[in-house]
């Protein structure tokens, strides 16, 4: 099979199939069986593609040492292909560092953000919502590590980034549930609660404004769900759940 002869948008949209049903199983045998695929056939840029899409997966269902093998030999595909200063290298770099500060290896994943930061920077438009996401995930770990200012310096950007971008209500919805999880770890719960409550009433007016019935809307959903239940906000924990089964049942 010669390089590139994989279809990249029949892998993504079945994969989307998959996951907007939450059946991670089969996104996974999915994915498994097209890097089977491209690695046979010496598709190197399809490999990274489903490698990227692999770690996430295991990220998302908590599987730590598949989604870090899955990092790792991403980033070994990247110097075998010699695109480590390219805008794909970068997507693993962030991908890759947001596994690693999922399991809680902070530390281990800033050098991976700033290789990112670097090249999406040098290479992307100021508004492009790759931006968003990077500056967004790289300040969870900023706040992992105590560097709070550094941390909402970056949320800023994210949120910058987002409410200019098509359909980045939902980001920013996000970014404003980690700001205020980030203020309760700088100042303690209870010295934090009216700017909390600040941060999570904007995020829940984001969310109700941008009612979707795709399962991107669904994953934010469950995704912010956990947050406002954990702030005492359980209607609205109920309600988004309430969301996200009704579109999945749909699927």
């Amino acid at each position: 099979m010669a390089n590139g002869c994989i279809s990249v948008e029949r892998i993504l949209s079945k994969l989307d199939e998959h996951l907007g049903r939450n059946d991670y199983a089969a996104a996974e045998r999915h994915l498994c069986y097209w890097l089977s695929e491209a690695e046979s056939g010496g598709d190197g840029r399809t490999e990274l593609l489903v490698r990227n899409e692999l770690m996430g997966l295991y990220r998302k269902t908590g599987r730590k040492d598949e989604a870090l093998a899955s990092a790792e030999a991403a980033l070994a595909a990247i110097s075998r292909m010699g695109i480590d200063e390219q805008v794909g290298a970068a997507t693993t770099y962030l991908n890759s560092a947001t596994v690693y500060k999922a399991f809680g290896m902070a530390e281990q994943s800033i050098p991976l953000f700033e290789r990112a930061r670097a090249i999406y920077e040098r290479e992307l438009d100021g508004n492009d919502s790759r931006l968003g996401g990077l500056y967004n995930n790289m300040a969870l770990s900023l706040v992992d590590l105590s560097r709070f200012s550094e941390a909402y310096a970056l949320y800023s950007k994210a949120i910058a980034v987002m409410e200019k971008a098509e359909g980045g209500a939902l980001e920013v919805a996000i970014t404003y549930l980690n700001i205020a999880s980030a203020k309760e770890v700088e100042l303690g719960l209870l010295d934090a609660d009216e700017e909390i409550n600040l941060y999570l009433d904007r995020a829940q007016e984001l969310l109700d404004a941008n009612m979707s019935d795709d399962g991107y809307y669904a994953f934010v959903c469950e995704k912010c769900a956990s947050v406002f239940g954990y702030y005492g906000r359980f209607l609205y924990d109920a309600e988004l759940k309430e969301r996200a089964r009704r579109i999945y049942e749909r699927a």
